[in-house]
């Protein structure tokens, strides 16, 4: 992702800075998304692997980023704490 694209993103529900998710963090979400263990914030399950992401920088939501653009509607987030044993980055 362009460095300078994700120096402006930001969360739009907390206006936290975002980071890309590591290999550990990916991993844990799709084990997760496989295990059917996933829901969006709006409570929609997710069942599609995610292939990149960004998190916030307070491990808290997971945005999906597809085709190398950011999904960042604050109802497709996906929140970390339904995550068990989710990396802390």
């Amino acid at each position: 992702m362009d460095k300078r694209l994700l120096d402006i993103l930001c969360c739009p529900v907390s206006k936290m800075p975002l980071r890309p998710l590591g290999k550990r963090e990916l991993d844990a979400l799709n084990d997760a998304i496989g295990a059917g263990k996933v829901d969006t914030v709006a409570g929609a399950a997710v069942h599609e692997r995610v292939g990149e992401g960004l998190i916030t920088t307070d491990h808290k939501v997971i945005y999906r980023v597809e085709d190398g653009i950011p999904v960042m509607l604050p109802e497709e987030g996906i929140g970390t704490t339904q995550l068990t044993g989710f990396p802390a980055g």
